[in-house]
């Protein structure tokens, strides 16, 4: 007999569905053909064995499973519960077989026939809504992500015997009702680090508002102990939270990662990622040999740290470029090219040489000479060019971490942030791609940010006093935009050029110099 079934195959972060044809007749021998990986290829076995142990038979005749279109790649062991059923179907040992056109299955499977749970299943879960199918199979695992789909029937079943009972009865399983909009935001603002916690530093909380209500990236430069990552980590917490459809992408990207836990669903906060500096290109940027997100699409809809930015690799550091401009890496693998969203916040942080304490105003630098420079260099100019906001961060003296006084709290500052991005959702309103002022593009810089000769000529000014570079120029440009924002001004003004300037601090030619 002749059987059809489908399944789906995570490609980048979206699904692509995968009719799985089998066909048992004369002959000898099993073979799956259509491409498959490994792991599909082994999936024969698994499927074999799990056949047995749940009472039914592996016909002894010829076993041929196509996996269509046979020119796609396929990966993952997630196929072996919609090949399972259509053996079980094509050896007339399942009911109704006819009804497995109608759902996707996806499930792998264990030696003794139980279903585990698997990556990418609500990426799978979008796209067999987008077709029509009449619901998703799953594993009991992953019911809790594929029911954020609203509008598809969700089975979850945790064996193959449960399975075939529900073809012969479809009564026996219940379908899950999808939660969708129900989950989103429940805990959107429960945050662990408060601003409130963090003793003066007025300007650089500032600095750090600004690039929250712009999207802006930022670098941090100060001694150890100034408060760098503290400041760092409790940026999210003034960031806007996720809309329903930056939550679904963010869930996606962690769901092929294979990140998301059986009890977790929709992901509501915005992704905080803070990498070691010894890690690689491909955990950064993401790829291998069945290519996976890196670190800066984790970091998607939210803020990508990089703790002592000097330490990193200078080839690590250098794939950043192409992201943080396109805010999406394309990986070129063989026979596959992929695409994998990163629009993130950049926070770095590092000290001013590798001791730590160069122009500090009490400790001294124990550096040899050369070495600060050396140190400072390993960020390249393109690099630094990337990043909007140049921050120093000023140790604190013992009269400012003893006053008994109330700092801002997280909330407030993010009302002002939340109303600078309406501000901007409205503005950008008729632009896709475009969604806060960092992701201008030159021709809407030149539609919203119109300046008066009087501003004109104190960005000049400074233009040719710090030799900035183009790149540096438009950075400036989008920066006043949000202060404009934040302020409430139609119109970017004096006052919101020159604060915009002063968060261009490093653009200097020589860094030894920006500290003195």
């Amino acid at each position: 007999m002749f059987v059809k079934a489908f399944g789906s195959s995570v490609h980048g972060i979206e699904a692509i569905t995968i009719r799985i044809e089998v066909n048992v007749s004369m002959g000898q021998g099993y073979a799956v053909v259509g491409l498959p990986d490994s792991a599909v290829r082994e999936s024969l076995h698994r499927t074999e064995s799990a056949i047995k142990n749940m009472g039914y038979h592996m016909p002894r005749t010829k076993v041929i499973v196509n996996l269509a279109p046979a020119d796609l790649r396929k990966t993952g062991s997630g196929l072996d519960l919609p090949i399972a059923l259509g053996i079980l179907g094509a050896s007339d040992q399942l009911n109704h077989a006819e009804k497995l056109s109608e759902f996707v299955i996806m499930g792998e499977l264990s030696l003794d026939g139980k279903v585990n749970g698997i990556k990418g299943i609500l990426s799978m879960a979008i796209q067999a809504k987008k077709e029509g199918f009449r619901g998703l199979i799953v594993p009991r695992a992953n019911v809790r992500e594929a029911s954020l789909v609203e509008g598809l029937q969700i089975w979850g079943v945790a064996s193959l015997q449960e399975l075939v009972r529900f073809f012969e009865d479809e009564n026996s399983l219940s379908p899950v009702v999808a939660t969708g909009q129900a989950v989103l935001l429940q805990e959107s603002f429960h945050y662990e680090n408060d601003f409130n916690e963090v003793k003066g530093q007025f300007s650089v909380k500032r600095a750090m508002e600004v690039a929250a209500a712009g999207g802006h990236n930022i670098i941090l430069v100060g001694p150890p102990g100034a408060g760098k990552t503290m400041l760092a980590k409790r940026l999210p917490g003034i960031l806007p939270p996720l809309n329903m459809a930056e939550a679904l992408e963010t869930t996606k990207i962690y769901s092929v990662a294979g990140k998301l836990s059986g009890q977790q669903g929709l992901i509501q906060q915005r992704p905080f990622r803070s990498p070691h500096h010894t890690l690689s290109q491909i955990a950064m940027v993401g790829g291998g040999s069945n290519p996976l997100p890196g670190e800066i699409s984790l970091a998607h809809h939210g803020v990508l740290f990089l703790d002592e930015l000097p330490e990193f690799s200078r080839m690590v550091l250098e794939v950043l470029r192409q992201p943080l401009e396109e805010r999406m890496i394309s990986i070129a693998r063989n026979r596959i090219s992929l695409a994998f969203p990163a629009s993130f916040m950049l926070v770095a942080a590092m000290n001013p040489c590798p001791c730590g304490y160069y122009n500090h105003k009490e400790k001294e630098c124990t550096c040899e000479s050369g070495q600060v420079n050396r140190y400072l260099n390993k960020v390249s100019g393109p690099l630094l060019d990337r990043i909007d906001l140049h921050i120093q961060v000023n140790a604190m003296q013992f009269d400012e971490m003893s006053k008994d006084t109330r700092e801002e709290d997280s909330s407030v500052i993010r009302s002002r942030v939340i109303k600078a991005r309406t501000i901007q959702t409205e503005r950008y309103r008729n632009h896709k791609t475009v969604h806060t002022n960092a992701q201008m593009t030159t021709a809407q810089m030149r539609k919203y940010i119109v300046l008066e000769k009087e501003v004109t000529d104190v960005l000049a000014q400074a233009m040719k006093m710090q030799n900035l570079s183009a790149r540096a120029y438009d950075r400036i440009l989008k920066i006043s935009r949000t202060i404009a924002d934040l302020a409430g001004s139609h119109q970017v003004q004096k006052q919101h050029i020159v604060e915009a300037i002063g968060y261009r601090s490093l653009d200097k030619s020589s860094w030894g110099q920006r500290f003195k």
